[in-house]
């Protein structure tokens, strides 16, 4: 059920047709967006919205449920690690399985909830997800950052467009990536057949034109994930990835298209076995100690809205991930490190181990 309404601007510069961007946007199927669009349910300026109207930058679209009761953000009792707080802002350590704001299916149960339990005030952005800057997927942990002010949110919004916000990713992937830092520029879409999943619409391979897949009359926006190998195991590499963008499945899906999965990643390819060889039996027990997909947000380093000061947060690798880290490079020692990440450089610059 949608609140009676939701009011938000377009923050890409170039959006899919309406009812495929609603769809992604309220986390419903696009045969109940493109119902809206029909209902006149959906406004642009103040008239009904046509289905095929691809949204530009900073328009506001507005989505009226006549007769719908009002929808309010409920408390709910969840635990929170939260890191570092200010009048400004909090970056909250996100635990594994929580979905970051209220949406269909998860209207009471979210991270926004977790934080109206606190206590703790969020403002700017849509009713739904005040504060949010940015999101992780749900079985993704990791730091994230909320906005407490109006001014706080569009200056984080803005330095996050700008590319002032650095966000780094721990992920444990299967095979071998190489030593030297890669940069996977590949346009993503939603996939045509399933609109859960992303997918690959075309690759810039550095040496030569775009390489097209065939998906014609689908609409991909330009994604680029820089990658480094941190330290290298039998069957599994852990990996840093840094965001030049952000979107949906962004890092899960660049991984995947070039064959190194993150392990555990039941969508896209992470808990497949796919080898004969020596290192068979390696790999599944590698799946069988992995929980979940193998990513965390460990590393954010964001100019403070208020002051312009560099603020670093760091947040180690989780400890339901352990086994499987400890597995995946071969190495049971880490089972007895208290800072894994730390321990293997994930935080230097250096050469992997």
């Amino acid at each position: 059920m949608l609140p009676p309404e939701t009011r938000f601007s377009v923050a890409v510069s170039d959006a899919e047709r309406l009812d495929r961007f609603l769809a992604d946007q309220l986390q419903v199927s696009r045969t109940v967006a493109a119902r809206l669009i029909a209902e006149r349910c959906v406004r642009i300026s103040g008239d009904p919205a046509r289905p095929s109207l691809e949204p530009t930058h900073k328009t506001e679209i507005v989505i009226v449920i006549p007769g719908a009761p009002p929808r309010q953000v409920v408390p709910a009792h969840i635990p929170l690690n939260v890191v570092y707080e200010d009048d400004e802002l909090a970056v909250i350590d996100k635990p594994a399985g929580l979905v970051v704001h209220p949406a269909p299916g998860h209207w009471d149960d979210t991270l926004v909830n977790a934080l109206a339990a606190r206590g703790l005030n969020l403002a700017g952005g849509d009713e739904d997800r005040p504060g949010i800057v940015h999101r992780l997927d749900k079985d993704t942990s990791g730091l994230l950052v909320v906005a407490k002010t109006a001014r706080a949110h569009e200056k984080l919004g803005k330095a996050l467009a700008a590319r002032k916000i650095q966000r780094k990713y721990a992920a444990l992937t299967w095979g071998h990536l190489g030593a030297e830092e890669r940069r996977i520029d590949a346009d993503l879409a939603r996939h045509p057949n399933d609109r859960k999943r992303m997918t690959v619409l075309r690759e810039a391979t550095g040496r030569g034109p775009h390489r097209s897949l065939p998906l014609s009359g689908v609409k991909a926006k330009h994604a680029a994930t820089i990658v480094k190998t941190v330290a290298r195991g039998g069957v599994a590499d852990l990996v840093r990835c840094t965001l030049e963008t952000g979107r949906t499945h962004q890092i899960r899906v660049h991984l995947s298209s070039i064959g190194h999965p993150v392990v555990g990643d039941e969508t896209y390819g992470g808990t497949e076995v796919g080898r004969s060889d020596s290192t068979r039996k390696a790999a599944l027990t590698l799946v069988q100690v992995t929980p979940r997909q193998a990513l965390h947000a460990a590393w954010l380093i964001l100019p403070h809205p208020a002051t312009g000061e560099s603020l670093e947060l760091r947040s180690e690798w989780p400890s339901d991930l352990l086994p499987a880290l400890a597995q995946g490079l071969g190495s049971p020692e880490l089972l007895a490190e208290t800072k894994p990440l730390q321990y293997l450089g994930f935080f230097d610059s250096g050469e992997p181990t």
